[in-house]
């Protein structure tokens, strides 16, 4: 958390005589250097293969641990990894080191991935030497566990406490998802995915930065992208490298067209993220996504969305299309899957009504409005679809009842 008021002189006192002793050196380069010029040697170790020189700065009682995640990361093909330190926090024989890790995956990454990294230094001998990671770190599969790593045609699978068949049934139902993504969204993109599927509900959700007791907040869901929107950059702007990650309780308990559905689903997010925009609704990038998993299954309407077939047939049909807000994580499920049906909907109507090309483009436009910054899908509904908001709620409550109605 970062406080923007300073402190007065005497405020500023109390609070570094109440620290005992630590001290913030993250405003001289001087202090970063030691720091910076370990984690530089060890990232080339790693790029080297040189588990030696990679377990060289680190406290042999860590070298056990670190030794795991260097034959973890050997596996994956890394075109680039690298540490950026920019805080720490030093007391004694202590140091906290906050970096920035920037990594990125060949043939699978368009941009590298960031992270937070929180690190560990203990002073051994008037050397540095990492320690482990701090409380704050982001959490990272391959710090997981023992890795698995399957490749796919169109895949690369992250598995950590898995079995190697569970693995390679989901490089092939990803393999298949991304042909058919492709022909629902034809714009550029990777046509690459990368899985991580952890071996709990709780180590997904730490791989998801939330901490293991929430996991219950997971327990329902099959998979989620990971991924910033393109923010201020606009539509078409790079973000960070999508990953997918799946929870193997809640994708296991699926049929196998539900697995297929789940992957393609995901996919599509990958696929549209470059177009994704904090502009975008959710009823319209959960919906597309739905759409594109549902686009080849046998299932009906009423058996696809089966809680607002509930409430339709018990006279509770929603008035509005769903908030963003609706499809936030821990929302009461029966609530959580009628916002996800509903943007089904509202996307399978466009397409029916309007063509599958006037559903990309609305998707498209959608996320360039207000610069993709802030939200006027009114704007984007009249422009590809001549409607505004009023008359497409409208249309769509009565496409709801249509399909839905016992």
């Amino acid at each position: 958390m970062r406080y923007g008021r300073a402190l007065s002189g005497t405020a500023a006192l109390a609070l570094l005589c109440g620290l005992g002793g630590w001290l913030r050196t993250d405003a001289h380069d001087q202090d970063r250097a030691p720091f910076q010029r370990l984690l530089d040697r060890q990232s080339a170790a790693l790029r080297a293969g040189d588990e030696h020189g990679y377990l060289a700065p680190v406290d042999p009682r860590a070298s056990g641990h670190q030794r795991q995640i260097f034959h973890n990361l050997r596996r994956l093909p890394l075109t680039e990894w690298s540490y950026a330190v920019r805080k720490v926090t030093a007391r004694d024989r202590r140091a906290t080191v906050e970096a920035t890790l920037r990594y990125r995956l060949a043939g699978y990454d368009r941009t590298a991935t960031t992270a937070t990294e929180r690190l560990r230094f203990v002073r051994q001998d008037g050397t540095w030497r990492l320690a482990g990671e701090a409380s704050g770190s982001d959490t990272q599969v391959w710090e997981q566990g023992a890795m698995t790593v399957v490749r796919g045609e169109h895949s690369l699978v992250l598995g950590v406490g898995r079995k190697r068949s569970e693995l390679r049934d989901l490089a092939d139902a990803a393999d298949r998802a991304v042909p058919s993504v492709s022909a629902t969204w034809p714009e550029h993109w990777t046509r690459r995915t990368v899985l991580e599927a952890p071996a709990s509900t709780r180590q997904m959700a730490r791989l998801l930065g939330s901490p293991a007791a929430a996991s219950r907040t997971y327990e329902g869901i099959a998979a989620v992208t990971t991924g910033e929107a393109a923010g201020s950059h606009g539509a078409g702007a790079d973000a960070d490298a999508d990953r997918i990650v799946v929870n193997p309780r809640a994708y296991g308990l699926l049929s196998e067209e539900g697995r297929q559905v789940v992957l393609t689903h995901e996919t599509t997010h990958v696929a549209t993220r470059r177009w994704t925009t904090p502009a975008t609704p959710l009823w319209l990038s959960e919906g597309i996504a739905d759409w594109a998993g549902y686009r080849g299954s046998r299932l009906t309407p009423r058996q696809a969305a089966p809680e607002l077939a509930r409430a339709v047939a018990e006279g509770r049909a929603p008035r509005g299309l769903p908030a963003d807000g609706d499809f936030r994580f821990g929302n009461e499920p029966a609530a959580l899957a009628r916002a996800y049906e509903s943007g089904w909907l509202a996307c399978r109507m466009v397409a029916d009504q309007w063509g599958p090309d006037a559903l990309l483009a609305l998707y498209e436009r959608a996320g360039r409005e207000n610069g993709g910054e802030r939200p006027d899908t009114d704007a984007a509904l009249k422009a590809v679809l001549g409607v505004d908001t009023h008359h497409f709620t409208a249309r769509w409550r009565a496409y709801v009842t249509r399909q839905l109605e016992p």
